[in-house]
């Protein structure tokens, strides 16, 4: 029996009571759970606290899926789970969470959300805050696990593992929508969207990443609720995009995001470059995205440094092309300010780290020195950290280049081809003294389940 909306506004697709989905209905087993994550969870459990893996997690390993991470939600506080816990630090301002840190994997753990009254203004701790768009800013309102499940963004993410007994506790019918491959938002995805506008990257995430299609409530609202994105810090949009083209979905998420016109919003200076697909600024995205796909699945080196630099590129070309008109620059110091620029006006929607966007501007440098370099320039250039990064960036503007570039473009790269095979020394020389980066990035860590360090987040991933 589902759930009617309630005075209160609760989700009517929420089941009256769970589904329990026994242990011998499900395939997940304590063998597929990282030894942190069971420590976590049986320690809360034993003293007397309700504990269970929740949302992303359980999805993935009902799929066949490896997680990323192992989530915990609990009825205990987070001052609770830390007095069980001297390795627990406390983390967040929009919602307290507890990280239990076992060495370089932290295994996050949320107490129970609640429902709440949204105000606009401060009143109260336990009453939740949101700005003038709907975007919630604050929101440690703790409840039960039945409301924490109405809490939840999509049906699959309502999915707990008790470790009491075992069982999963299904509270949207969760497990169905998986069956039958739909992405389903708990509640109304307008109000949703609108608490959080991040979720609309996270329903494309969602559905390229599990081959699911959206429900036509969760779709409909996006391209109007788009420009939503604004209002979001640039840091957290930084850690979305990595979601987004980091993990080998790139080009499903690239399609997906330009046509519901979030791309847009997270590169509007890309905004009049992905208008026509056939035009080569389109390609050489596209090319970008499909050949960090691969990489990844040959568990190569990524780097979002490579990233940034090949989908800045055209808005870099374009500046330099006014600035050498208008101040009559020469090449080198009209690039040099056109990065300035780009990157200055990128990083107010999404943060570029330095240490990402310095060695971008680097491979750009790199694309005028490789086309000037004669004597012993050649062998010099063979031995830069970021060679090997500009030369497969090279690679890929001649592969995706305008008919009149095209012929220039695969000369040079031929003869830096050619290059390496002549002076194998030089290359080798580079790698040993970059073997920490690849052209296309750090390597994917794959370390243990659940191992490596994040920011806290809203809903289950």
């Amino acid at each position: 029996m589902k759930r009617q909306p309630d005075a209160q506004g609760l989700p009517a697709n929420i089941l009256a009571k769970p589904i329990v989905v026994t242990r011998d209905q499900h395939p997940i087993s304590r063998k597929a759970i990282p030894e942190h994550a069971l420590k976590v969870l049986y320690r809360l459990h034993n003293a007397g606290f309700e504990a269970y893996l929740v949302g992303g997690c359980v999805r993935d390993l009902l799929l066949g899926l490896e997680p990323k991470d192992f989530d915990v939600a609990t009825n205990a506080k987070p001052e609770q789970v830390r007095g069980l816990f001297r390795n627990c630090r406390l983390v967040g301002r929009r919602f307290r969470l507890a990280h239990v840190v076992f060495g370089r994997e932290i295994i996050e753990v949320a107490t129970f959300r609640g429902h709440h009254e949204v105000e606009t203004d401060e009143q109260s701790a336990k009453v939740a805050k949101a700005d003038d768009e709907g975007m919630l800013v604050r929101d440690n309102v703790y409840g039960t696990i039945e409301e924490d499940a109405q809490r939840r963004d999509f049906t699959v993410n309502a999915l707990y593992y008790n470790i009491a007994d075992f069982a999963i506790y299904d509270f949207a019918n969760g497990v169905k929508d998986l069956n039958a491959g739909v992405l389903r938002m708990i509640g109304d995805a307008d109000q949703r969207y609108r608490e959080d506008p991040v979720r609309m990257l996270r329903a494309i995430r969602f559905a390229t990443k599990l081959s699911m299609r959206m429900d036509s409530s969760v779709e409909a609202p996006i391209r109007q609720l788009a420009p939503l994105l604004q209002n979001i810090p640039a840091a957290r949009l930084f850690e979305e995009v990595l979601k987004m083209f980091a993990a080998g979905k790139g080009v499903a998420n690239f399609e997906m995001l330009s046509d519901y016109h979030l791309f847009q919003q997270l590169f509007p200076l890309l905004k009049n470059y992905i208008k026509e697909p056939d035009e080569a600024p389109y390609q050489m995205i596209r090319q970008t995205f499909a050949d960090t796909d691969e990489r990844i699945r040959n568990d190569q080196r990524i780097t979002p440094a490579y990233l940034f630099a090949a989908l800045l590129w055209w808005p870099l070309q374009a500046r330099m092309e006014i600035l050498m008109a208008e101040s009559g620059l020469p090449p080198v110091d009209a690039m040099n300010l056109a990065a300035a620029d780009v990157f200055g006006k990128q990083v107010q929607t999404v943060a570029v780290p330095k240490r990402f966007s310095i060695p971008a501007r680097e491979i750009w440098q790199l694309q005028q020195r490789m086309e000037r370099a004669r004597g012993k320039r050649i062998q010099s250039l063979l031995t830069h950290p970021r060679f090997r990064a500009a030369y497969d960036f090279l690679l890929l503007r001649a592969k995706t280049a305008t008919p009149a570039e095209q012929q220039h473009l695969q000369q040079q790269a031929d003869f830096w081809t050619q290059q390496q095979a002549k002076f194998p020394g030089a290359v080798a020389t580079a790698r040993n003294a970059h073997s920490a980066e690849d052209s296309a990035a750090p390597k994917k860590k794959r370390g243990r389940r659940g191992g490596r360090r994040r920011k806290p987040r809203t809903d289950s991933d």
